[in-house]
């Protein structure tokens, strides 16, 4: 037994003696690269974005490669500083790599769980990475990474290190190296960059597309920027006064030109998407071919028409921008993504993408609401009381505070014509978009369960019931024009939730499929609750009152559901429709949150939204919505008389129809006719908000809108002169 253990020992320590020497001889066969080959760099790689036929190359992202080589004496000390202090602080301590960055960068990802978390790499293994090994993440790669790194750093001096590595850093789009990057954000040469300038430009590698200065992440820009500064206070680069003084100081990046490049929003939001699912590496540099969702033909009429709208609307109502998108319904597929009126403008931040910007929706939030009252038991037919209201209990019916109330907390809000209507139908109400009742709907519906159908339908960025309160439905929260086109998509494909998404099929540079589209549908919202919001938004007749019989929102020959919204101080315009098998969204107004002209959406997104749907007709083939007739005995049937439209009463009595008096057990059920009480009073003093299928409420007072919404209501009866029982 001795010897045999022995000999097994003695076994394992051959096999890890030749080992070693296999691994030795292997680590001594990596040759060290040569550096001075920039233009011979792995170029060959460049992934391809390709519209939905996966024959047009809407961006090569190495096409239009830029790359000046500058020497180490022309980068000024604030990129070198501002470079090492965010990436690699002990930069000039290490002999390759790092063990306490990796530790520290690998505890930081994982509690982030993002691909923008912190990088364990340093500078050396950056450079070896980005230059000459391929992006796929093996443990082999890895290896070399580490080899390489040492070898390099035993081979060249650190400032030959850093040198190289400014030379070939990608800092966004087709720009490499400190000088294109200082070049095309600033317009000026690297050896010019100011201390802020170069806290920028640092803070771009990390994740060129995330952090653009022309995207949507400008703030998270800003906050790695002074970071960057931060890092630099702390290393003792710079004093705290330059700190304090560089931190908020405005820099302006000019816009550089992005040649060969088609629906130029929508690629760069595919790029992101790349990036943060693959990682920047493999993005840039996988070679993958990237077959997108997007109909170039359409694409390229939405953009014309955006560009065209958005001049005349700049003239005649002071907005000067619009973003649009269009989604299928039936697979949440992204047709056509316009973000701003010209990509390539640079006086107006064309590059910014409004439809994936958080703004506010105003009324084109109310379809969420009224969709969870229905879910919830209320009727299209039920009846509100559209009367001036207070909606502060804390204050009086007329809106005056009560004792210790401020006057500025009272909330008694208006309709967009400042005129009240009395009676009116929740259909009524949401197809003309009148305010009041609109708030009264939230509140019978409940906040927190209006959030929970918004976000079942795709919207993502309201998670704070507490903040929002009942201005949510009137567009007190901010969405994306993305995520508002998808959720209402859902309206249009009958409940059914498709996500939404930019990518048919992605391959590797071997061919392989990395990642395909295959249809996930997911019923979120009940058919029923689906048929009367369509009924409702398609309804030309409910909406004539309000927009016109022969609006922008009308077309004759199609059935088309539609919803828009002004936000206070017309920031924001919106216009967002649906066919069964289309669905668009408009955005109108300014990047910069100043007001257009006081027009209502229909006079400035509407136009827009109804050329671009007209030209979509064309080769659309066309669809109805399922129709209310089978629902609506259903839901009308057995249910309280308020919840289905009479709203003078809600007391039923019974009478023989041949004497008019009270029936009895005798009177034949063929003679039996149903009467109802005329007691007119709010919707609250019949319907528990909670349970509104249930009993008629005991103490209706009890509830605290009752007294706000009931007063009104018995002073409307008191000037119509109506009789009551």
């Amino acid at each position: 037994m001795r010897k045999f253990l022995l000999g097994l020992i003695t076994f394992f320590l051959l096999c890890a003696v030749i080992g070693g020497i296999l691994l030795f001889v292997w680590i001594k066969s990596i040759p060290i690269p040569d550096f001075q080959s920039f233009n011979e760099r792995k170029v060959v790689q460049s992934t391809k974005i390709y519209d939905r036929t996966g024959k047009i190359i809407l961006y090569d992202i190495h096409e239009n490669i830029k790359r000046t080589v500058i020497p180490y004496e022309d980068i000024p000390i604030y990129i070198k500083n501002a470079t090492v202090a965010i990436e690699d602080s002990n930069f000039y301590q290490h002999r390759g790599i790092s063990i306490t960055g990796i530790i520290r960068a690998f505890m930081t990802n994982i509690k982030s769980g993002k691909i923008k978390g912190q990088g364990g790499s340093t500078i050396t293994q950056q450079l070896i990475k980005n230059t000459f090994l391929t992006p796929e993440k093996t443990f082999t790669r890895k290896i070399k990474e580490v080899i390489l790194s040492f070898k390099l750093e035993r081979a060249v001096s650190k400032e030959e290190i850093l040198t190289l590595y400014l030379n070939e850093v990608p800092y966004g789009g087709s720009n490499y190296g400190i000088e294109a990057a200082s070049q095309s954000f600033f317009n000026k040469s690297a050896k010019d960059l100011n201390l802020a300038e170069s806290a920028y430009l640092a803070a771009l590698p990390q994740a060129p597309s995330y952090y653009s200065p022309y995207g949507i992440h400008t703030d998270e820009l800003e906050q790695r920027k002074n970071l960057v500064l931060k890092r630099m206070l702390d290393l003792s680069f710079i004093e705290e006064g330059t700190y304090e003084e560089n931190k908020n100081k405005k820099i302006t990046f000019t816009n550089p030109d992005e040649k060969n490049i088609k629906a130029p929003h929508f690629v760069m939001f595919i790029k992101n998407y790349l990036e943060e699912n693959y990682g920047e590496d493999m993005a840039e540099n996988g070679g993958l071919k990237v077959i997108t969702t997007i109909d170039l033909d359409l694409q390229k009429e939405a953009e014309k028409l955006v560009f065209d709208y958005s001049k005349e609307n700049e003239e005649k109502f002071n907005a000067k921008n619009a973003g649009l998108v269009a989604v299928d319904p039936k697979t949440g597929q992204i047709l056509v993504m316009v973000g701003s009126k010209n990509y390539f403008d640079e006086n107006y931040e064309g590059k910014f993408n409004v439809t994936l910007a958080k703004r506010q929706p105003g009324s084109a939030f109310k379809p969420f609401v009224y969709a969870t009252a229905f879910k919830r038991g209320y009727t299209p037919q039920t009846v509100v009381f559209d009367l001036k209201t207070e909606f502060n209990s804390s204050c009086n019916p007329d809106g005056s505070p009560k004792e210790g109330t401020k006057e500025e907390e009272c909330y008694h809000p208006v309709n967009y014509d400042g005129i009240f209507r009395g009676p009116i139908t929740l259909k009524d109400a949401l197809a003309q978009s009148i305010n009041i009742p609109a708030i009264k709907t939230l509140y019978l519906a409940g906040l927190k369960n209006s959030l929970e159908t918004a976000q079942s339908l795709g919207i993502t960025t309201l998670t704070d019931p507490l903040r929002y309160g009942l201005t949510l439905v009137l567009g007190g929260g901010e969405v994306t024009l993305l995520e508002m086109t998808g959720a209402y998509s859902v309206f249009a494909n009958n409940g059914i939730k498709n996500k939404t998404t930019g990518i048919l099929k992605i391959e590797d540079s071997r061919g392989n499929i990395i990642e395909e589209f295959i249809p996930e549908p997911k019923s979120v919202l009940d058919q029923k609750v689906v048929i009367m919001i369509n009924n409702i938004l398609s309804d030309n007749n409910a909406r004539t009152p309000a927009f016109g019989e022969s609006s922008w929102l009308y077309f004759p020959k199609r059935e088309v559901a539609v919803k828009t919204g002004t936000t206070n101080d017309y920031r924001d315009a919106w216009v967002i429709g649906y066919t069964p098998n289309f669905a668009l969204g408009v955005w109108v107004g300014n990047n910069n949150n100043t007001s257009m002209e006081k027009k209502v959406a229909g006079f400035i997104a509407a136009p827009l939204w109804n050329s671009f749907f007209k030209k979509v007709f064309e080769k659309l083939p066309k669809e109805d919505f399922l129709k209310p007739e089978n629902i609506n005995t259903e839901l009308l049937s057995g249910v309280k008389p308020i919840l289905k439209g009479y709203w003078k009463g809600n007391r039923i009595y019974l009478i023989d129809k041949t004497t008019q008096n009270p029936a009895t057990e005798n009177t034949p059920s063929e003679s039996i006719e149903e009467k109802i009480l005329t007691q007119i009073h709010c919707i609250l003093y019949w319907v528990d908000k909670n349970n509104p299928a249930g009993e008629i409420p005991i103490n209706p007072e009890k509830d605290s809108q009752f007294i706000s919404w009931e007063t009104p209501v018995r002073e409307w009866v008191k000037n119509q002169n109506i009789k009551e029982d």
